[in-house]
């Protein structure tokens, strides 16, 4: 496979994950804290001002992040700017994600 190939490769394996992570965190917001199908939530929306998520929420939030993709959020990492929205939500776990897999590569090169 030449590296343009790869290259699209990786990039469409990448979205796939992304679409994946997003369709289950769209999920578990639905299904624990709106109980109307009719809503609709855009990834941009923010969870506390719209008064879908409050505090516990957040906590059961967390739990199922670091339950799911099996991540440990540190407490200094619980801000809007990181569990506010879907959007926010992505992208944290997606950089904890990377930044996971980047440390276990590195560990298995000092092997």
């Amino acid at each position: 496979m030449n590296s343009i190939n790869g290259s699209v490769a990786a990039r469409e394996k990448t979205e796939d994950s992304e679409m994946q992570i997003e369709k289950e965190i769209r999920k578990f917001i639905m299904e624990n804290f709106l109980w109307d199908e009719e809503v609709n939530l855009s990834e941009e929306d923010s969870l506390l001002e719209k008064g879908i998520i409050d505090s516990t929420g957040i906590l059961e939030l967390v739990g199922f992040i670091e339950e799911t993709f099996h991540l440990k959020i540190k407490d200094e990492e619980l801000s809007p700017e990181n569990l506010d929205s879907i959007k926010n939500i992505l992208q944290f776990v997606q950089n904890k994600l990377n930044v996971s897999r980047e440390g276990l590569a590195s560990d298995s090169m000092r092997v």
